[in-house]
């Protein structure tokens, strides 16, 4: 026969209620930290894209640009290094897509991610440079 004392009992009990108690803290440690590492990231791209403003200038064709940027999810910085192009050059922009898009295609062992960037930097710069087009015309008339 085995006899349980009432004392041993309450300890187990004990025992269990600090180990969800210390479970509850991690867990709210972990959302901290992790609503920290968002708030800082958030802050960033927030700068990031606001010198990107400024670097390229005041007016419409700025805002333009940071709107482009913000759309695309990718800066202008971004989208030509993934595409390896240092001007705003249409034909070198296409001949280096081509490139990358056959290279990367996944029927040749490629990747369907690194296909989708390829795409979104080449939108990102198309768009960059249609801006640089209307800016160009509407000095241009005046």
């Amino acid at each position: 026969m085995v006899v349980r004392c009432q004392k041993c009992a309450f300890l187990r009990q004990l025992g269990t209620a600090r180990s969800a108690k210390y479970l509850v803290q991690v867990i709210v440690l972990g959302a901290q930290v992790v609503t920290r590492a968002f708030t800082r990231a958030v802050r960033q791209e927030f700068a990031a894209s606001q010198a990107a403003a400024q670097a390229r200038g005041t007016g419409r064709a700025a805002q333009e640009s940071a709107a482009a940027s913000s759309l695309a999810g990718m800066s202008l910085q971004e989208a030509k290094q993934i595409l390896n192009v240092t001007s705003m050059d249409p034909v070198d922009i296409h001949k280096n897509y081509e490139h990358l898009f056959k290279v990367n295609d996944k029927s040749v062992g490629g990747s369907f991610y690194l296909q989708s960037k390829i795409v979104r930097a080449k939108e990102r710069l198309d768009e960059e440079v249609r801006i640089d087009e209307a800016e160009k015309s509407s000095k241009d008339v005046n």
